[in-house]
């Protein structure tokens, strides 16, 4: 046992250094019984950034490898629908691909049994990798990158890895800012990305006093573990570190990710997908896991969370920041929670259609929404579209537990949080992973985990029912 875990750690060590082995994978065991703490650098910081900078073609090049043979990632918006900032489209049609000799039909008619058996499972419908799991980290879109680059002169770009979604396939950027106090604005962002450098002027006349404190902790950059100052950092220069809106960018989504922090070994650590903050007010889980009852106890925990990978230990070395409950952390979970939906001018205040605006389409998709699909048991109208639980899908019904793919071991999803579909056409990609890339995407997701037996038509008023909300 001792030889084995001795052998486990050297090599999940050499594979961190490196960034990338032969044939994609790790040869060891992928789940080590001892990999609660993230290894200390063996090598000095100029020898890590030589090894991961010749090895990143080769990383990038095997996630876009996985990601274009799991998806079709062509740009084709649909016609006349944008996002809720006007600037950019909302991508149509189902991006995973099949197996071969199947079809969604064929799939809806099999159990999960036959399913897995024949190994039919859509590959998309599987959990996606990080770009580099078994180092991980956060990894932001390169628009985000450059915005804070011009704007602050700080740098989000990691040495390692890059970004590895086309951007036709993420949120708007920046996104539009709407504010529960003052409703009458709409958006008040301007077309602007949110900074240290400019929120005071964006905001002054409009937040609080209070909300303006808070905004400026939100976009104050800490340490974070792949961004600060230490030998085992992923940036080439010393880094003041992340903001809370460098990924929740105009308190929404651009898609940043990085790998949950509260579950292990690394190989079994699922890709978390940046979520958006609108709609906050509401929501009474929170955390990866939704193990925080709270947004003032998420705002106090992320520090040593998503931060640090959950690892206090390295966040107390690298300079953790502890907000102070009372002064500060009140202050951001005010701000946070004045965030309110894009409008839906199509919506009752019941979370019901208008019939008086709503297309024929857009009505049948809500029958099918409230009825047949299932969708309203979970999604509640009258609640945002959210029940405040978690629910597990049982997804490994369909696929053999085990398989690894680039690094990461397909394990059960477990319980995951519903999430509010307000606003939903500005958040792509969905699920709690990013692993589905359209709306189209969720539906046939859900017809197949749920055995709905949606007909094509009733798919197509779904998702023209979301478009909606």
């Amino acid at each position: 046992m001792h030889q084995r875990t001795g052998l486990n750690r050297k090599l999940l060590l050499g594979v961190a250094l490196m960034g990338f082995t032969a044939g994609g994978g790790i040869s060891a065991d992928p789940l080590p019984p001892d990999a609660t703490y993230r290894p200390l650098p063996t090598l000095p910081l100029d020898v890590v950034r030589r090894n991961d900078e010749g090895a990143k073609p080769a990383v990038q090049r095997r996630q876009q490898n996985l990601l274009n043979e799991r998806y079709d990632l062509a740009d084709r918006p649909m016609q006349g629908v944008k996002m809720s900032g006007g600037r950019k489209g909302v991508q149509e049609g189902v991006r995973v691909k099949l197996r071969p000799g199947s079809s969604w039909e064929s799939l809806a008619n099999m159990t999960p049994e036959e399913i897995k058996e024949q190994g039919l499972f859509p590959a998309g419908f599987m959990p996606l990798p990080h770009v580099k799991q078994l180092t991980g980290g956060q990894v932001f879109p390169q628009n985000q990158i450059d915005a804070i680059g011009d704007a602050e002169d700080r740098n989000l770009k990691r040495f390692d890895v890059d970004f590895d979604l086309p951007d036709h396939l993420t949120p708007e950027f920046p996104a539009p800012i709407f504010l529960s106090n003052r409703p009458d604005l709409g958006d008040i962002s301007g077309g602007k990305l949110l900074t240290i450098r400019n929120y005071y002027a964006m905001t002054v006349g409009i937040l609080t006093p209070v909300q303006i404190e808070g905004l400026r902790l939100l976009l104050t950059p800490f340490p974070q573990e792949e961004f600060n100052q230490t030998e085992d950092r992923k940036v080439a220069e010393q880094s003041l570190g992340v903001a809370c809106l460098d990924c929740h960018a105009n308190f929404h989504t651009n898609a940043a990710f990085h790998l949950t922090p509260d579950v292990r070994p690394q190989a079994a650590r699922f890709r978390l997908d940046t979520t958006s903050l609108r709609g906050m007010f509401n929501q009474q889980i929170h955390g990866s896991k939704r193990s925080l009852r709270s947004v003032e106890d998420f705002t106090e925990f992320e520090q040593r969370t998503a931060y640090f990978n959950g690892d206090h230990v390295s966040a107390t070395r690298k300079g953790v920041h502890l907000p102070d409950r009372p002064n500060q952390v009140a202050m951001m979970a005010q701000m946070q929670n004045m965030i309110d939906f894009p409008p839906a001018p199509k919506l009752l205040p019941t979370g019901k259609l208008d019939p008086t605006k709503a297309s024929a389409r857009e009505l049948a998709g809500e029958q099918v929404f409230m009825g047949k699909g299932q969708c309203a048991g979970c999604h509640i109208p009258q609640t945002f579209f959210l029940d405040h639980m978690m629910h597990d899908l049982k997804t490994e019904r369909f696929y053999k537990m085990g398989q690894v793919f680039n690094d990461q071991v397909a394990l059960p999803d477990g319980p995951i949080k519903t999430f509010t579909l307000r606003g939903i056409k500005d958040s792509p990609p969905y699920l709690h992973d990013g692993r589905l890339m359209t709306l189209a995407d969720t539906v046939e997701f859900f017809n197949l985990v749920l055995g709905l037996k949606l007909t094509a038509e009733e798919k197509d008023s779904l998702v023209a029912y979301m478009l909606t909300l």
